[in-house]
């Protein structure tokens, strides 16, 4: 790197509300349970979306009358901006409501935080995340697999990532599937603490693979660090999985430093005394801060009953850019 800021990261601890350590934060951290007044409110809605088919991505929250939801959502985007950088709704009565219109109140409520963006080049806005029963792999995302995950922000290989990802438990695995978070602030002040001499090549580029979700014949890679600074916040990117895959498809080998401190720093994000464990319930509205905050989750079994099968709702969040895949 060129001449550092003497207020860059790399010269100093970041603090703030986003700044934390797993095992410090209370149990509780993030639930916002659904008040009474926001429930009769979301019953409302429910029962005219029961009587008046319309597809969830033409569904807006100013047609509807959700004040005491929007009170609620507020709350929550205050946490994901100001700290802990995520919020859990808890929760919507999914086996009365029934999943689709679980799922467009869902929708409603996250356009109250943010706007919907298209989270494939094809335009798909609702994301259903399930074991399709394929490895893990070029053009296959690790969210349609059982499969463990490492701590990533989604969209990383991407021009223009959400800033918040949005998640709807509809049901969950038979075991396995615990959803981790961890900060990336911490993780930072860890990393210039522990590998001084490794921390300043996570702000230099590494080559992610874009996982095929761009226009045929476009570049299949794209170049990004791991951080760097929008106005006076430090934002995040890492998929481990798609930066091996996207220096092999550059047919670039990882630099020496680059695979030390990719590794060290994988480690920071693993360790227990850094990240916040917990278990998605049915009904809960799981949001975080895609650039504050790595997550995963762990690997898992499944019913094997089609209709039980784990099943989540993803939503991309984000404010700036156009809509599209690429913002």
């Amino acid at each position: 790197m060129t001449a550092i800021a003497a207020d860059h990261p790399l010269n100093r601890d970041i603090t703030g509300g986003l700044v934390w350590a797993g095992p410090d934060l209370p149990r509780d951290t993030g639930l916002l349970p659904i008040p009474p007044e926001a429930a009769e409110e979301i019953e409302a809605v429910a029962a005219l979306l029961s009587d008046n088919p319309l597809p969830v991505t033409a569904l807006d929250p100013q047609d509807f009358a959700l004040d005491a939801c929007g009170a609620l959502m507020a709350r929550a985007k205050r946490l994901l901006e100001e700290g802990p950088g995520f919020a859990i709704i808890d929760r919507l009565p999914v086996e009365r409501l029934g999943r689709e219109v679980t799922t467009q109140i869902y929708w409603l409520l996250s356009r109250l935080v943010a706007r919907p963006v298209a989270q494939k080049w094809d335009g798909t806005m609702v994301y259903g995340v399930r074991d399709l029963g394929k490895p893990p792999g070029n053009g296959v995302r690790p969210d349609i697999t059982n499969a463990e995950q490492n701590f990533h922000v989604d969209n990383s290989y991407n021009i223009c990532p959400p800033d918040v990802v949005g998640l709807l438990c509809l049901q969950t695995a038979k075991e396995g599937g615990v959803s981790g978070l961890v900060s990336f602030a911490a993780a930072h002040n860890a990393m210039r603490t522990r590998h001084p001499d490794l921390a300043p090549r996570l702000w230099r580029p590494f080559v992610f693979d874009r996982q095929r979700e761009h226009a045929p014949g476009d570049v299949m890679t794209h170049r990004a660090p791991i951080f760097e600074m929008r106005g006076v916040r430090m934002l995040g990117r890492i998929s481990k999985f798609q930066i091996v895959n996207g220096q092999a498809l550059a047919g670039e080998p990882l630099d020496n430093a680059g695979q030390a401190a990719l590794a060290a720093f994988d480690v920071i994000l693993e360790d227990p005394a850094m990240r916040f464990d917990f278990h998605f319930q049915p009904g809960q509205i799981q949001l975080v801060n895609n650039r504050a905050l790595g997550h995963k989750r762990t690997g898992f079994t499944d019913w094997p009953e089609p209709e039980r099968k784990r099943h989540l709702v993803r939503l991309w969040l984000r404010d700036h850019g156009r809509p599209f895949y690429n913002g």
